[in-house]
């Protein structure tokens, strides 16, 4: 790389940038790891990271003179760019993803686990060396708003300048982020490599004990910008669960009223269940004739914390959005889709004629695939399946100020979710904090045939965590439990399902923009002013109370909607409680007892005979 700022010592450039001495003793320990990752893969030189614009544009150029970026259309998405991947690198990678807690037994079920003592020596023999003739990248970065006191810091060492490029849109990056380490004096180690990209020499390893992070062999988003679901979920989860808040894969979603008021939501979906769509939503017509908004404060990760009144308060760790690309188009998410028509990074999506990123959904025809080959359905899709854009969240229409609030935003609701075409409602209500609690452990998604090969396979995944909990699931639900204590306002807890469908497999709702007939109703329901129907699964809207002009929604339908059958219910509660078992011992007593509570409900005692 033909950098003029880049360097061959650290501690010249450390000590260039503060001018007072006292200053060297909140660097020694950042000082010494750099020294010690140095020495381990022997770059050709460091460059420490400054997060400049200036730089972010020196990394476009070096990378577009090697080959790393594509132009694309300049006319059409000025700033705009493409990666290709190597083919087999192009998504998380699951099974080499460990948690290296102390014991076993705290990775729990729900992780891959390897001793941290032989995770560090099979991690350090990858990276002894790997990064000769590499410049070795120094990135501080703050997973929130700067100044905000629920953001964490961390640092990534990396040798892929694309790895570079991504974290200045993802993360709030440089020489901000490396004073406030400064002030603190604490951070989150993270050492990554490209290496070879051999998938047999590739893991990614989490330690918690030591807030560290080691991957090595893959230049994917998930395994190689630490500061995403590494840091921000993994090691954040360790960290909540120590600090006492919440570290969540979910959305953060403002609903403005006509009224001025702005209640916001944070919702966690599975995969394929509409997370981005929700947190760009745009109201139907007749809400915006009346005045309704959305804000948009984040799509993917959720820092809670509570307040001194009580409340949950949230914040968006990320600054950016790293969205797949594939179902995303002007019918089903248009604020994305103008989000990205500049200054973003495409990675494994097609290219039309005239150079214009493409993907299926899209008008146009793509010429080149994502691979870089002629476009030939024998080599299936155009864009790769998992295809994706970096992009500031600031460039999104919808894009709330409060996302940058040091107090992050007071949470009214709380929302699961997962596709399920039939039994769960559209909505539903939590009776209690603990009943909310097991909704979430509850959730999944059932899948289909086109993307398993088999119909109707449920895939339980606790809050959406189930990939990124960076700790034993049964203690996961104990932290979430704790919070129900004196003096808490908490959220209201529901579960939505806008994938039920009628007997010949249409949806039954038509999701997008309506779902916001569906928020109105969590927050009147937060907000006292509807009584809702009490089932045994919980609280569903009552006659009249789903607003439904202008919708086409026939009765039957509505019913079907938000019919509970006792029989089906009764199968899924005892499954659920099946599936909790496999968190024992470490299942918390609450839990369990309140989903014997919901199985009692399901199962009334016979009503005995009056006497005679």
């Amino acid at each position: 790389m033909q950098c003029q700022y880049a360097q061959t010592t650290v501690p010249a450039l450390l000590f260039a940038k503060t001018s007072e001495d006292t200053m060297a003793s909140t660097l020694e320990a950042l000082e010494r790891w750099v020294d010690e990752v140095a020495a381990l893969v022997r770059p050709a030189k460091i460059h420490w990271c400054d997060g400049s614009e200036a730089e972010y544009q020196a990394l476009l150029g070096d990378m577009l003179a090697d080959g790393t970026l594509v132009e694309l259309n300049q006319q059409t998405h000025p700033g705009c760019y493409l990666h290709r991947s190597h083919p087999s690198d192009v998504a998380r990678v699951e099974h080499l993803t460990l948690v290296c807690h102390p014991d076993e037994i705290d990775a729990g079920p729900n992780n891959h686990w390897m001793d941290p003592a032989a995770a560090h020596a099979k991690m350090d023999a990858l990276f002894d060396g790997c990064m000769e003739g590499r410049t070795m990248y120094v990135i501080p970065y703050c997973m929130g708003p700067i100044a905000s006191p629920l953001s964490r810091c961390g640092v990534e060492i990396t040798d892929n300048p694309y790895v570079v490029a991504n974290m200045k849109i993802m993360t709030r990056m440089g020489d901000a982020a490396r004073e406030r380490i400064e002030r603190e004096g604490d951070f989150v180690r993270g050492l990554h490599s490209t290496g070879e990209l051999d998938p047999e020499r590739r893991f990614i390893m989490h330690f918690p004990a030591e807030r560290t992070i080691k991957s090595y062999g893959s230049g994917y988003g998930g395994n190689a910008l630490l500061g995403k679901k590494c840091h921000a979920l993994r090691i954040a989860s360790n960290q909540a669960r120590d600090e006492g808040w919440l570290a969540e894969h979910m959305l953060i979603v403002g609903i403005e009223n006509p009224q001025g008021e702005t209640h916001y939501i944070a919702a966690a979906f599975p995969s394929a269940c509409g997370k981005t769509n929700l947190a760009m939503l745009i109201p139907p017509e007749g809400y915006r004739q009346d005045g309704w908004k959305v804000w948009t404060v984040g799509d993917d990760i959720c820092w809670m914390r509570p307040g001194a009144d009580g409340r949950l308060y949230a914040i968006n760790p990320e600054a950016g959005f790293f969205g797949v690309a594939p179902g995303t188009s002007g019918d089903t998410n248009p604020n994305a889709l103008a989000s990205i028509s500049h200054d973003t990074i495409f990675t494994n999506v097609a290219v039309t004629a005239d150079n214009q990123p493409w993907w299926e959904g899209l008008p146009g025809t793509p010429v080149t695939d994502w691979q870089g080959r002629p476009c030939d359905p024998a080599n299936g899709p155009a864009a790769h399946p998992n295809s994706r854009f970096t992009v500031s969240a600031r460039q999104c229409p919808t894009w709330s100020e409060k996302a940058e609030d040091a107090q992050g935003v007071p949470i009214t609701a709380i929302v699961f979710g997962g596709r399920r075409p039939s039994l769960l409602p559209l909505v539903m209500e939590a009776r209690n904090w603990t009943h909310g609690v097991l909704m979430g452990a509850a959730m999944g998604s059932e899948t289909t045939a086109a993307a398993t090969g088999a119909v109707g396979v449920l895939r339980r995944d606790p809050m959406a965590m189930k990939p990124f909990c960076g700790y034993h699931y049964g203690d996961y639900f104990r932290h979430w439990l704790s919070f129900d204590r004196p003096g808490a306002k908490l959220p209201k807890v529901f579960h939505v399902n806008w994938f039920r469908k009628d007997g010949n497999g249409r949806f039954l709702w038509p999701g997008y923009g309506e779902n916001l007939r569906v928020l109105e109703w969590m927050i009147a329901r937060a907000q006292g002013t509807v009584p809702g129907r009490e089932t045994p699964v919980g609280i569903l809207p009552g006659a009249g109370e789903l607003r439904l002009d202008g919708l086409d929604l026939g009765r039957a339908a509505l019913d079907e909607l938000l019919a509970v059958d006792p029989a089906g219910w009764q199968a899924e509660i005892a499954a659920i409680g099946e599936y909790l078992e496999g968190y024992a011992p470490r299942l918390p007593p609450a839990l369990h007892a309140e989903q014997q509570r919901v199985a009692a409900a399901l199962n009334p005692p016979p009503l005995q005979a009056a006497a005679g």
